[in-house]
């Protein structure tokens, strides 16, 4: 009995230990996938960075060593496929994440207010909204063009919306400041643009809303809390983590769409450049690195001062 009583002690987890051990169980078929397919090719692009990559005459690669010089010329000599120096190519890119990363998780954000709320056939308002996410806009949109003719969709989807009235009344009847009218503009004219790239996000909103109880609000409303208190005392704080994790998706996401991706194509591929090709793809994984600490820093720091810590 005493060993017995052993035994089952010494095989006693704790809690947090256990969820520990179930994080690590759910990361094992990314972490497999991750040494069995990607160690390899990212090992050889940190190599042929430092190469110059030809064919030997019986077939093969043929490495040549040139240290850093594909790094160094990377952004003094080489262009972009659109003829921009590269320093131009990276300093818009973090500049154009850094501005709509937020832009699209706030708008994911009210998009599943909006579906969550209860309305009579709010489940074909959700398959209406959800479809061309799932689906893809352009798939939709040609089944619209098929099915209706279509030059309507066509129009409203591949042109902009005109936005000169909103310019106007933005200029003539606000204070805004012209930069942040054009900002506000561009976000109208490329609306579809911008529910596409909101889906994945409002999905996950609209688990992190459901899963929040209902009695907290019904405690709030009793205490005589309005909409607008409700929303900042308590949806928001227990959106915290999962606004976190829209943030970092959308941030990797609009990375993965980048143009740079295009260049590295081009460079390795059509210009059979593959020493500055990987060199592109090294700084990139940096860049990407880097901003993703950035932003976690900033997140962190917004967290803590929302929670009142100095």
């Amino acid at each position: 009995m005493a060993g017995t009583a052993v035994k089952s002690k010494k095989l006693h987890i704790s809690h947090q230990n256990m969820r520990k051990v179930h994080g690590i169980i759910f990361m094992l078929p990314w972490l497999i996938g991750f040494i069995l397919f990607f160690i390899k090719p990212l090992v050889n692009t940190i190599k042929y960075s430092f190469h110059e990559v030809g064919v030997a005459d019986n077939g093969g690669m043929v490495l040549k060593y040139v240290g850093l010089s594909n790094y160094t010329n990377l952004f003094r000599t080489e262009v972009s496929s659109q003829s921009q120096t590269f320093l131009r190519v990276f300093t818009d890119e973090n500049v154009n994440i850094f501005m709509n990363t937020p832009v699209i998780v706030i708008f994911s954000l009210f998009c599943a207010i909006l579906v969550n709320v209860k309305f009579k056939g709010r489940g074909l308002a959700r398959v209406i909204f959800f479809l061309p996410i799932v689906l893809g806009l352009k798939v939709v949109v040609d089944l619209i063009m098929i099915t209706s003719g279509g030059d309507v969709a066509d129009a409203a989807v591949s042109s902009q919306f005109d936005t000169s009235m909103l310019i106007d009344f933005l200029l003539n009847y606000t204070f805004l400041p012209v930069n942040v009218t054009l900002f506000i503009s561009d976000l109208a004219s490329n609306i579809f643009l911008l529910i596409s790239q909101t889906g994945v996000q409002t999905l996950i909103f609209l688990a992190g809303l459901q899963s929040i109880n209902q009695s907290l609000y019904e405690v709030a409303r009793i205490e005589g809390a309005n909409s607008y208190e409700v929303f900042w005392k308590i949806t928001l704080p227990l959106l915290s983590n999962i606004s976190l994790f829209a943030l970092v998706y959308t941030f990797v996401d609009m990375f993965l769409q980048s143009s740079i991706s295009t260049e590295i194509y081009y460079f390795a591929f059509n210009k059979n450049n593959i020493g500055v090709g990987s060199s592109l793809s090294v700084v990139y994984l940096f860049n990407v690195l880097i901003d993703l600490v950035l932003l976690l820093f900033i997140t962190s720091k917004v967290v803590r001062m929302n929670n009142g810590d100095k």
